[in-house]
């Protein structure tokens, strides 16, 4: 049980930061949320960070390095909790929080009630292990330009008066979200270039095949194509708004059936 309070103690300081934004949202002064509330919330954040982190450590470099299904899924949400904790500080995103925190809350937990064991090859291998990192880096920065993507699209509607379900602070300008989407889909765009390239090269290694066509690698050049297509039609054609939405969720969509679906399936139903 002593081991458990760790993982309780993060994913109710993440959800504890959500809720009390949620209950200052929904205030009457809500649109000014005072500056002491959001440097606890900053300060709340970077201490769950710091004992995730911790936790993700002894759970995948203990013994090896063990990256299972459900240590993946935590390491991302981490990676994606970081994101917006940086990009926080310069951008006032706050609102994002109460997209990100609840599922790295959830998330959060995961490994301390599934504990399988996936002992990854060439783990030995630095270039490996950089390999894998780059792919968890990209992955995250695309969860988080999903959530933004989501937040621009309550931006947007907000911005019109229009009806919906969720009302939230104040936002920073639509040009100025729309211009940290790109950066963020731009900087995922290479590392996933870099993760695929690699991967080549591993596959080669490994199977003494450069591609193995099965479910990931599809989804993965597919999701790829996707965001290629988004950042030339920003850079050719401006595209903006609902459009640039749209593509940043179906190749996000296309990236969590490649990744995510492809490990849940092997490793959880047929326990490869």
């Amino acid at each position: 049980m002593q081991k458990l309070i760790p993982y309780f103690i993060v994913a109710f300081i993440y959800m504890a930061v959500a809720i009390d934004f949620w209950r200052d949202a929904k205030a009457p002064s809500h649109a000014n949320i005072k500056p002491d509330a959001l440097k606890l919330h900053s300060a709340m954040i970077a201490l769950g960070l710091l004992i995730h982190g911790w936790l993700l450590h002894q759970s995948i470099f203990s013994v090896g390095f063990n990256l299972g299904f459900y240590q993946s899924i935590s390491a991302i949400l981490w990676l994606t909790v970081l994101v917006y904790w940086v990009t926080d500080r310069n951008h006032q995103l706050y609102s994002l929080q109460a997209f990100v925190l609840p599922p790295a809350a959830v998330f959060s937990l995961l490994p301390a009630f599934f504990t399988e064991t996936h002992f990854l090859p060439e783990s030995g291998n630095p270039l490996f292990i950089a390999h894998i990192w780059v792919a968890m880096i990209a992955y995250s920065l695309f969860t988080f330009a999903a959530l933004h993507a989501l937040l621009m699209t309550i931006a947007e509607r907000n911005l019109h008066h229009k009806t919906t379900l969720i009302k939230l602070p104040s936002f920073p300008p639509l040009m100025v979200m729309e211009s940290l989407l790109f950066k963020m889909i731009g900087f995922g765009f290479i590392l996933l270039t870099a993760t695929l390239v690699s991967g080549m090269w591993f596959s080669e290694a490994l199977f003494h095949k450069p591609v193995q066509f099965n479910h990931k690698t599809i989804f993965s050049i597919a999701s790829w194509f996707i965001y290629a297509a988004l950042l030339f039609g920003r850079y050719q054609y401006g595209w903006r708004g609902l459009k640039a939405i749209r593509w940043t969720l179906t190749g996000f969509a296309l990236l969590v059936l490649a990744y995510i679906g492809s490990k849940f399936v092997s490793q959880i139903l047929l326990g490869h």
